[in-house]
């Protein structure tokens, strides 16, 4: 009889116990409760920029509570994905991310990480595309990407193309065309965008392969031009352009930006952030702000994203490795 009541208020005990801990989460008040922050790792002004404070502005009113957008710049990026892995993982401090701070530089020899994004990060929605095409100066002899390639072959080494620095998409861009053609080119590194972009405009380099948000302005200014496009989603600005990939097959080349946040995330943060930046790619006049960027909305949930990530890390890597490239 003793071991039956014991054995009855053991049950019992337990029964109270779980019955109190699903009180506690029924009580837990839903994602958000207060203001929240998001990290962007660049300077303010930029495309990402902009895209990060849109995402802001919408989510602010979906979410209900005031999304504020940080600038914390420096080491491409990782400062501010280091707050990021380091913060609690509820949501309330999230990073405005990018191709190159989420898988580029986690496949680059010679860089010192603070954090792995690879395993401290974890991708929570995409939110746009930036498509990318291959330009050259207005004087440039060259019409065609088939153009560029015979003159690299007819004189190897005498073909260069300009980037934003060692190890950005810009770079692989142009390394993964000369591996898929096996013609070799120069690289020429520059401090940003618009140093590589003036060089080019002025004849000092031959071709670039970058992003049309930055580019678009100046092709239609005439002081570059469009050869081919290495995303199909760049269509939408230049619906007759040719692709780099009619001629080299397999090649294709963009950028993302999107939501990271740390691991650990529970699946209703997910979703609520999901919900909000499906919102924000959904709102007309942010996809026309973006469009007019540049820039292509292009929502993908969680999932999508840490799917991409792990299929850019392995293509990078066998870039990287087939070149020698390492960080400077």
């Amino acid at each position: 009889m003793k071991r039956f009541w014991t054995a009855t208020l053991a049950a019992a005990g337990c029964a109270l116990a779980i019955g109190m801990t699903w009180q506690v989460v029924a009580q837990q008040p839903a994602f958000p409760t207060k203001p929240i922050r998001l990290i962007f790792g660049f300077a303010p002004g930029g495309s990402g920029d902009l895209a990060a404070r849109l995402l802001a502005d919408v989510a602010t009113r979906t979410l209900g509570q005031h999304v504020v957008v940080e600038n914390r710049t420096g080491a491409n990026g990782m400062i501010a994905a280091e707050a990021i892995a380091r913060s609690a993982p509820d949501g309330y401090s999230m990073l405005y991310c990018t191709t190159g701070n989420m898988t580029i530089i986690t496949e680059l020899p010679g860089t010192k990480l603070a954090v792995n994004p690879a395993t401290e990060l974890m991708g929570v929605s995409q939110m746009l595309r930036s498509t990318f095409g291959l330009v050259v100066g207005k004087d440039s002899p060259w019409k065609t990407t088939k153009d560029i390639l015979d003159a690299a072959r007819a004189k190897p080494g005498t073909v260069s193309y300009a980037s934003p620095g060692v190890g950005s998409v810009q770079h692989l861009s142009g390394e993964l065309l000369s591996q898929k053609t096996g013609v070799k080119m120069v690289h020429v590194p520059y401090r940003g965008s618009q140093a590589a972009i003036q060089d080019l405009a002025s004849g000092q380099t031959g071709f670039s392969i970058t992003n049309l948000g930055d580019t678009i302005p100046h092709i239609r200014q005439g002081t570059l031009r469009l050869i081919a496009l290495g995303d199909p989603l760049g269509r939408q600005f230049f619906p007759d352009a040719p692709m780099i990939g009619d001629v080299v097959p397999g090649f294709e080349t963009y950028a993302w930006f999107g939501l990271c946040g740390p691991v650990g995330l529970p699946p209703a943060v997910i979703k609520r952030w999901e919900e909000a930046m499906k919102a924000t790619v959904d709102d007309p006049t942010v996809s026309k702000k973006l469009l007019d960027n540049g820039m292509v909305p292009a929502f993908a949930d969680s999932a999508a994203l840490n799917k991409t990530m792990e299929e850019n890390r392995r293509g990078y890597r066998e870039v990287i490795r087939a070149a020698g490239i390492k960080a400077e």
